[in-house]
């Protein structure tokens, strides 16, 4: 997995930081992560938190920045990102009434004029997929793929999950092969291998992890952050499994 760095989404620790954000910060800093990825800032404005993150060591991989924000506020979003030291904004989810064709095409070309605007400012903008983008559209091609196909790629990367991929049937070093250069982050999740395809620690399931490590230099990535949804154990507990797992791999 070559020298990549290691961030964690904070979103697989959002009970933690509701309850102590910068002492979970420090936690996942004393695991031996070298960044976070935000999904939310624990209410702290943008210096305070550059503050903690030189403190601890940690680097701003990127932020979760949900597309109303993106809509209705990108320049306040770049902003705050150049602040911490962020320089990917990825737009993470979207909800069940923006998920028609008639929405994808208008998403697709939204992210395009925002992805030139962030690139403008210094900034990459990223798309991260589930499985429900893997769903054809009246021209045969999976909604993720009219993402990735109709915006220019200097204006739009991807941040590619490898659990969801996987989950829709399709093969995570395949994507990553095709969007070669074009994947500066990818999500690294495991999955169990029984009929439920729960979210797993990284190395106890069967996602092809070691297909997707042995990517990290043709395809150009910069991060790999580990995202645990859901835990059967304590969140801080499963995220130090993985990258306990991951410093084995080194």
């Amino acid at each position: 997995m070559s020298n990549i760095p290691v961030a964690v989404q904070l979103f697989s620790l959002r009970e933690e930081t509701e309850k102590d954000f910068a002492g979970t910060l420090r936690k996942v800093a004393d695991f031996g992560y070298d960044g976070v990825e935000f999904a939310g800032y624990g209410g702290m404005e943008a210096p305070e938190l550059k503050e903690l993150l030189d403190e601890l060591g940690l680097r701003a991989a990127a932020s979760h920045v949900p597309l109303d924000q993106l809509e209705d506020n990108l320049d306040a979003v770049i902003d705050y990102q150049k602040t911490i030291g962020s320089n990917y904004i990825v737009c993470p989810f979207l909800t069940e009434d923006r998920r028609s064709e008639k929405e994808y095409i208008a998403l697709t070309a939204f992210l395009d004029k925002a992805g030139k605007q962030c690139r403008e400012a210094g900034l990459t903008l990223c798309y991260h997929n589930h499985d429900f983008e893997l769903e054809q559209l009246s021209d045969g091609r999976s909604a993720l793929e009219t993402i990735f196909e109709d915006t220019a790629p200097e204006n739009v990367k991807t941040e590619l999950d490898i659990y969801w991929l996987t989950k829709a049937g399709e093969d995570p070093v395949e994507w990553i092969k095709r969007y070669n250069r074009r994947a500066p982050l990818v999500h690294l999740k495991d999955m169990t291998t029984d009929d439920e395809k729960f979210f797993a620690e990284l190395g106890t399931g069967g996602v092809n992890l070691e297909g997707v490590l042995g990517m990290s230099e043709e395809a150009d990535i910069e991060w790999w952050v580990v995202e645990q949804d859901q835990s059967r154990r304590t969140p801080l507990e499963s995220i130090e499994m993985s990258i306990n797992y991951l410093k084995k791999q080194k």
